[in-house]
This record gives C-alpha cells, sequence and structure tokens, in this order.
C-alpha cells in the first residue's frame, strides 16, 4: 500500500470552510501530514475536484474522505464525482468526532469566558483603586 496525501491550498481551503480557515497553512499542513508514517507522498496544491487524469497519474485504487460535509466545486459539482463514477470513493470514519468546527468553536466559547472574566476582575480591581484613592484622600 502506498498512500498519497493530497492538501488544497490556502486559498482553496478558505474558499470551502469560510476566512477563518485553513487553520495551519500549507506548510504546516504538508509537515503535520509527513510526520504520518503511513503516509508516503503529499500532493500540495492538489486540486479540489479529483480528476480522471489526476487518479490516472497518480494510479489511484482509492479517494478517501472523513464524514465531514464536503462542499461543491465552482459549477456545483461534487469534487468527488469521478472516484464515485469509477467505484473507488470511499468514506471513512474516523472514530473521532472532534472536527475543525468544533476544535474552533470550543476556542471561541473560552475566548468569550477568559474575556467575561477578565472584565469581571478589571471591575474589582478598578472598584478597590478607587476604594483606596478615596481613603487616601480622606486622610
Amino acid at each position: 500500500t502506498y498512500l498519497i496525501v493530497g492538501l488544497h491550498t490556502d486559498p482553496v481551503v478558505n474558499r470551502y470552510k469560510g476566512y477563518n480557515y485553513p487553520i495551519m497553512n500549507i506548510h504546516e499542513r504538508t509537515l503535520s501530514v509527513l510526520a504520518y508514517r503511513c503516509v508516503d507522498e503529499v500532493v500540495i496544491g492538489a486540486p479540489y475536484s479529483v480528476t480522471k487524469e489526476m487518479m490516472d497519474h497518480f494510479n489511484v485504487a482509492v479517494v478517501c474522505h472523513g464524514q465531514t460535509p464536503v462542499s461543491p466545486d465552482l459549477g456545483g459539482i461534487d469534487p468527488y464525482e469521478e472516484p464515485k463514477r469509477q467505484n473507488m470513493f470511499v468514506t471513512v470514519d474516523s472514530g473521532n468526532s472532534l472536527t475543525t468546527e468544533k476544535l474552533v468553536e470550543r476556542i471561541l466559547a473560552r475566548r468569550m469566558d477568559y474575556e467575561e472574566r477578565n472584565k469581571k476582575k478589571e471591575a474589582k480591581e478598578i472598584a478597590a483603586y478607587e476604594a483606596y484613592m478615596r481613603s487616601k484622600a480622606e486622610n
């Protein structure tokens, strides 16, 4: 078995996932993927839609994607149309419900908690400082 992982460019990920994505840039994602022993090769800047020509060029036997939703490519086409047509597409369940979206939601929720906690601390500090200044002025 020879595992090839295709990584989309940052602008492509941004177009389909939204403004805050990708979390890691293409270089960081490439290094992260190459750190897996099972990965033999990385295609940097892989096209969003898997084409017959690409599958032939890399001698692809199976195209996999996780269970996260897949956005259609420009023109509304399924980016996995070709491997599905050839019965070479497999959806893989990682067994883990953590997605990039959920991770971002956690970060944002904790940020809001952190900001709220700091507002309360700041209000207490201001009140303590004002009380100190009043007591100093009275003496």
